[in-house]
C-alpha cells in the first residue's frame, strides 16, 4: 500500500509546522488556559497512550512550544501517520490518524529457507503481525529478506512486496521472493604471497571452487562468515611461521553479469620473516619470576609464531589466577629490529588486586537441573578466584556429554573490586542416542542391532538405556541405568539387568542355545580429576538347552559344570580418557584396564584385558590412531575357562575383514558333516588397529566427512594353543566416516592380507545411529 501524495504531504507538513510553531513569537496563538482535550481519529489506540505522551493537562496553560512538543512527543510513539491540533475556544483538540497494524505476513516463492527462520528475521527489525506498519519498514524487511539470502551465496534473488488493506484499518503483507540460481565462486586470488604457494594457501580455507562433493559440503557458495574464518586461518598461517607484521589489506568479491558466480580476491602483505632474538619479563611477577619464566612457551632462536606467544601470555594469566588476581593485565609487546629481522618479546605483568568468588550463575540449562551441573565444580563461591580449578570445573562439565558448547566468562561485581561472579553459559544438545546397526556375512545373513539410550534422564543426569540384539547366533536385552553420583562425593552406581540366547553355529536342523538371564551392579571411584576406578559383582546362570548337532565342545562343559552352572563374577576396572572428542577425536589417549574373577556358584576363572587408544594430530586434517587391546583368561580350580566367558575376534571392532566371532577354537559338530565346525573363540586375544585419517576428497576440512585408511592385526587362541605371532590374521583397507543428519556413519571395505586355510571372510561392513 502506497501513501497517497496527500497524506505524504500532510505528515510533512504537520512536523514542518510543529517545527515551526516553536520558533514563532507567543502571540502565534495566544497561551490559554485548557478546560478540555479531546482526542479524534483513535480506533484501536487507547486514549490513555494519548494523554500519557502529551506535555500538559486539563487546567495547564497551553502554548505554542507545549503543542510543537506534543505533536513530536505523539509521532514518536510511531502509532500514527498524521497528528494535528485544533483549538476550539479553550478546547484542545487533538486529530490524529493511525498507521495501519499488520494482520498476516505470507511468503510466496521460498524453497531456501524454512518461513519460520524467515519470519524471526523480520521479527527482530520490527516487522511482525500485531505492529504497526508503513513503507519505510516493508523496505527494510525487503532488504534483510535479502540478506539472508546473501549468506547462502543466492546473489540473483528478488523480493518484491504485496500490501492488501484490509477491513479495521488492517494490511495483509505478501513478500514474493524470486531465489534464482546459486552464486558460486568461480576462483579464489591470494595476490601478494611469495613466502608460500598459492595452492597451500588455498588448502587452508573451507571456501573453494567447488568438487563433485559441494552438493554436500557447499563449500563453493560465498559467505561472509566462511570468508571471515578462512581468512583468520591464513593469518594464523602466516603469523605462525615468523611474519610478525603480515597484514590482509583488502578482499574483492566481484560478480559476473548474470550474479551466477563470483571472483574473491584477497589482497595480502607478508613483510619480512622476524626470528625471536630474546624473551624479557617485565612487572610484578609476585616473586615467582623463575616459576613464570617456566612458563614462557617462546623460543629464542626459532621464527616468531603467534601461537607460542598466546599460549604464554594465557599460561601467564592462568598463573596469575592460581593465586587469586582475577584480573592480572599480560601484554607481550614486540621489540622490532628491522635491520637485523628479528625481534625481542617483552612480557609485561600485572597482577592487579585478588578477588574471590560471590556467586556462580549458571545460563541455558533449560531442562538439566542446576544441581547436575553445579556438582561439577571445583570452584567454589566464597572462595578466592582459581583459575586452574574454574578450568577444570568447565571441563568437567563439558564432559558432561549433555552440551555442545560451554563457557565461562567473569563478571566484575559492581562497587565491590575485590569480588567478581562466575557466569556458566551452556548450549543443551539432545541426548538420547537411537542406534542401529548392520551386519551381513554368508553365515549369519543379515543382523539388526538396536538400541535406545538417554544419558540424562528428565535433567538429572542419570543414564537409562535398553539394547537389543536381533542376530541369529546372539540375541540379547540388556537394560541399563547409571547414577553417576549416588554420593555427594561423586561415586557411580550402575545397574545391569540382561537376558541372552546365544547359537553358537547355525544349521537348518540345529536347535541348541545358550540362555543366560543375569543382573549386575557396578560403582565407580573418582580417584583424581582423570582416574577412575570400577568395581562390581553380579550373578547369572547360563542354561544350555540341548539339540540336534550340538558342539562337542558343549557336551564336554555340560560333563565339567552341569546344564545350568550358576556364576558369580567379581569385576574391577580403571578408566582414563583424554581424548579431546568422544565422537571425532583427533588428539589424545584413551586408557582401560578390566578384570573379572568368578568367586563362588559352579564356574572359578580369572579374566582380564587392557585397552590403549591414541590419537596423533599430523597437521590439521591429517590424524594417526592406534588401538591396541590384550585379553587372558585361565579357569581355576583344575577346571577351564567356561566358555561363555572366552574372547572373540574378527568383524567390527576387531580385524576387519573377518566374519564376526570366527577367529579363535573351533568345535567339531555333533553329527556335523566333514569341515563343520562351530566357532568358540579363545582364553587369549590380540588385537592391533592402526587407521590413517584424512579429508574425504571434495569435501575440503569438512570434520563430519572423513576418509579413513586401516591395517588391523589380530587373533584369539583356544585353551591350551600357545600364543604364536605368526598366526595373527591381519587385514588392510579403506572406510568412510560421517556424520550424517541421521547419526554417525562408518563403512569399512577391508582385504584380509594374513589368512590360514579355513578362515570365513567378509568385506563390508556398517554401522549407523541417530540422535533425537
Amino acid at each position: 500500500m502506497k501513501s497517497s501524495p496527500k497524506r505524504r504531504w500532510r505528515v510533512r507538513a504537520s512536523v514542518w509546522l510543529a517545527t515551526l510553531a516553536a520558533s514563532l513569537p507567543a502571540w502565534a496563538v495566544d497561551p490559554f488556559v485548557v478546560r478540555d482535550i479531546r482526542v479524534e481519529g483513535l480506533q484501536r489506540v487507547e486514549p490513555g497512550t494519548v494523554f500519557a505522551s502529551l506535555p500538559f493537562r486539563v487546567g495547564d496553560t497551553y502554548s505554542d512550544e507545549q503543542g510543537a512538543a506534543a505533536i513530536r512527543a505523539l509521532f514518536n510513539l510511531g502509532l500514527f501517520s498524521d497528528v494535528r491540533l485544533q483549538v476550539d475556544g479553550d478546547v484542545l483538540v487533538v486529530i490524529v490518524e493511525e498507521r495501519p497494524t499488520v494482520a498476516d505476513i505470507s511468503f510466496s516463492g521460498v524453497k531456501e529457507f524454512d518461513n519460520e527462520v524467515l519470519r524471526r528475521a523480520l521479527r527482530d527489525i520490527g516487522l511482525t503481525e500485531g505492529r504497526p506498519f508503513d513503507r519505510a519498514l516493508a523496505d527494510r524487511a525487503e532488504q534483510e529478506l535479502k540478506r539472508q539470502y546473501l549468506n547462502r551465496s543466492l546473489y540473483a534473488v528478488q523480493v518484491t512486496t504485496t500490501v492488501t488493506p484490509i477491513e479495521r484499518n488492517r494490511v495483509n503483507i505478501q513478500f514474493n521472493v524470486v531465489e534464482g540460481d546459486v552464486t558460486k565462486i568461480r576462483d579464489i586470488r591470494i595476490v601478494g604471497a611469495r613466502a608460500f604457494p598459492e595452492k597451500t594457501l588455498l588448502d587452508l580455507f573451507d571456501l573453494d571452487t567447488g568438487g563433485w562433493l559441494s552438493w554436500y559440503t557447499k563449500s563453493d557458495r560465498y559467505s561472509r562468515a566462511k570468508l571471515s574464518a578462512d581468512l583468520e586461518s591464513l593469518r594464523s598461517y602466516y603469523l605462525t611461521r615468523g611474519y610478525l607484521e603480515f597484514n590482509i589489506d583488502s578482499t574483492q568479491v566481484a560478480l559476473s553479469p548474470d550474479k551466477s558466480t563470483l571472483s574473491l580476491t584477497i589482497n595480502i602483505t607478508e613483510g619480512p620473516r622476524y626470528v625471536v632474538s630474546a624473551v624479557r619479563l617485565e612487572g610484578d611477577f609476585l616473586g615467582k619470576e623463575e616459576e613464570f619464566r617456566a612458563l614462557v612457551r617462546i623460543q629464542p632462536g626459532q621464527p616468531y609464531n603467534a601461537e607460542q606467544v598466546s599460549e604464554t601470555v594465557k599460561a601467564f594469566t592462568d598463573y596469575y589466577g592460581q593465586f587469586g588476581y582475577a584480573f592480572a593485565r599480560v601484554e607481550a609487546v614486540p621489540e622490532i629490529d628491522r635491520e637485523k629481522n628479528r625481534v625481542t618479546i617483552v612480557l609485561q605483568a600485572q597482577p592487579s588486586r585478588r578477588a574471590y568468588v560471590r556467586r556462580i550463575l549458571i545460563e541455558g540449562n533449560n531442562r538439566t537441573r542446576d544441581e547436575v551441573i553445579r556438582r561439577e565444580f571445583r570452584q567454589f563461591e566464597a572462595a578466592w578466584y582459581d583459575s586452574e580449578k574454574i578450568r577444570l570445573s568447565r571441563d568437567r562439565v563439558d564432559r558432561l556429554g549433555f552440551f555442545t558448547d560451554v563457557r565461562i566468562d567473569t563478571q566484575e561485581v559492581p562497587g565491590a573490586p575485590d569480588q567478581v561472579d562466575l557466569v556458566l553459559t551452556v548450549v543443551e544438545k539432545p541426548t538420547g542416542n537411537l542406534s542401529i546397526g548392520a551386519g551381513y556375512s554368508q553365515a549369519e545373513k543379515l543382523s539388526v542391532l538396536a538400541g535406545i539410550q538417554q544419558e540424562n534422564v528428565f535433567g538429572t543426569g542419570n543414564y537409562l538405556g535398553l539394547n537389543v540384539n536381533t542376530s541369529k547366533f546372539n540375541r540379547q536385552f540388556v537394560l541399563s541405568t547409571t547414577n553417576p553420583y549416588f554420593t555427594d562425593d561423586g561415586v557411580s552406581r550402575s545397574l545391569d539387568l540382561y537376558y541372552r540366547t546365544t547359537r553358537p553355529y547355525d544349521a537348518q536342523d540345529s536347535d541348541y542355545r545358550l540362555v543366560t538371564p543375569g543382573a549386575a551392579i557396578r560403582f565407580g571411584v573418582p580417584f583424581t580429576e582423570t582416574d577412575t576406578v570400577y568395581f562390581g559383582i553380579g550373578v547369572e546362570q547360563t542354561k544350555i538347552e540341548r539339540g540336534n548337532r550340538m558342539p562337542v565342545a558343549y557336551d564336554d562343559f555340560i560333563a565339567t559344570f552341569g546344564d545350568k552352572p550358576l556364576s558369580v563374577p567379581l569385576t574391577v576396572g580403571w578408566a582414563r580418557d583424554e581424548r579431546d572428542s568422544a565422537l571425532v577425536p583427533t588428539r589424545g589417549r584413551l586408557m582401560r584396564l578390566n578384570g573379572e574373577l568368578g568367586i563362588a556358584g559352579d564356574t572359578r576363572y580369572v579374566k582380564g584385558n587392557g585397552q590403549y587408544q591414541q590419537y596423533l594430530p599430523l597437521d590439521r586434517r591429517f590424524t594417526l590412531a592406534f588401538n591396541a587391546e590384550l585379553g587372558w583368561a585361565k579357569g581355576l580350580g583344575g577346571k577351564p575357562v567356561p566358555l561363555f566367558k572366552h574372547f572373540y575376534g574378527g568383524g567390527l571392532g576387531s580385524v576387519r575383514g573377518f566374519e564376526q566371532g570366527t577367529l579363535g577354537g573351533t568345535s567339531a559338530i555333533v553329527g556335523g558333516g566333514a569341515g563343520e565346525v562351530a566357532y568358540l573363540g579363545g582364553t587369549k586375544s590380540i588385537l592391533l588397529n592402526t587407521e590413517l585419517i584424512a579429508p574425504f576428497p571434495g569435501a575440503g576440512n569438512d570434520r563430519t566427512l572423513r576418509l579413513f585408511g586401516f591395517f588391523d592385526l589380530g587373533n584369539v587362541y583356544a585353551a591350551g594353543q600357545p600364543l604364536r605371532l605368526n598366526e595373527l590374521r591381519a587385514s588392510a583397507g579403506l572406510g568412510i566416516s560421517w556424520i550424517s543428519p541421521v547419526g554417525p556413519l562408518r563403512i569399512a571395505f577391508a582385504k584380509p592380507v594374513r589368512k590360514q586355510t579355513g578362515d570365513k571372510t567378509q568385506s563390508i561392513q556398517f554401522q549407523i545411529g541417530t540422535s533425537f
